[in-house]
């Protein structure tokens, strides 16, 4: 694993990458209140056979905020993805994206599908804003408190909190698990600001990804998670309509939260091996 601050834009943009360059890459996009590592435990099984690029979206980990509302919209999000991928050289690729991730994934799709060899979506994507959330108000006004007041007064204390969200623990979770955090004054913060999910959470209400459904390249794979039960019949309700509309690919994968890769890393291991390993050696 390599880890590095790269200038873009005028920001700074924390960068993790895995792999050798000769091989085909591996482009990986966060959810909402993670950053790079997200993707560690999957990416440390991959890099034998793949380069891997995961970055800190703007405004989380080692990632400078932008600094407008309106910067966090899709189509400017889409464009500034595009050049920072073009700074780093890097052009047929695969996608593998989560939550948050998943929305500028489909979104970039759009815009620049010559450059994507396939996509996997890991629990995102799919979960329109018109079904899954009561009002933009109440939404942003949520994951502003949420980010804001996670609080702790120790890491042992941050630690444990983030243990209770999480099916399976590992080694390699402490590590990512250690860059969600940051020490100020003797307690632990939250690294993002509710400023920043904010903002996102705007961009994912202005830009529904069920509007772009039948603008996307067929045979897209959607990982759907299965706990909390209650949500089971929501989630399979807005995944069968992205497998229709998008002609996507279900996967629905059994006793997975949200964080599905955290859960069970190697089906998406697995997944990947069986997709893309194999379209790379045909080449």
């Amino acid at each position: 694993m390599r880890r590095s601050l790269i200038p873009y834009k005028e920001k700074i943009i924390g960068l993790t990458e895995w792999g050798e360059a000769h091989n085909p890459t591996i482009v990986c996009l966060h959810g909402l209140g993670s950053t790079s590592l997200s993707f560690l435990e999957v990416a440390e099984e991959l890099q034998k056979d793949f380069k891997i690029i995961a970055f800190d979206a703007p405004g989380h980990g080692r990632s400078e905020p932008f600094d407008t509302p309106r910067d966090y919209e899709m189509p400017r999000l889409v464009d500034w993805l595009n050049g920072l991928l073009k700074q780093l050289n890097v052009s047929d690729f695969y996608f593998l994206s989560h939550s948050w991730g998943s929305f500028l994934a489909l979104h970039y799709l759009v815009r620049y599908p010559e450059h994507v060899l396939d996509t996997i979506l890991i629990d995102g994507g799919y979960q329109t804003k018109r079904i899954w959330s009561s009002s933009l108000e109440e939404e942003m006004d949520h994951y502003e408190k949420d980010f804001d007041e996670y609080v702790f007064d120790s890491w042992n204390d941050f630690f444990r909190a983030e243990k209770e969200n999480y099916l399976m623990w590992s080694s390699l979770k402490d590590v990512a698990v250690k860059d969600l955090g940051f020490e100020r004054d003797g307690k632990v913060y939250w690294h993002a600001k509710g400023e920043t999910a904010r903002h996102i959470i705007r961009g994912m209400h202005l830009n529904e990804t069920e509007d772009i459904y039948h603008l996307l390249p067929p045979g897209i794979t959607l990982l759907v998670s299965t706990v909390p039960e209650r949500l089971s019949e929501l989630r399979l309700q807005t995944a069968d309509t992205f497998r229709k509309n998008a002609h996507g690919e279900l996967k629905v994968v059994p006793n997975t939260t949200h964080l599905l890769h955290w859960d069970r890393p190697g089906v998406v291991i697995d997944l990947v091996l069986s997709k893309w390993l194999k379209k790379s050696e045909v080449k």
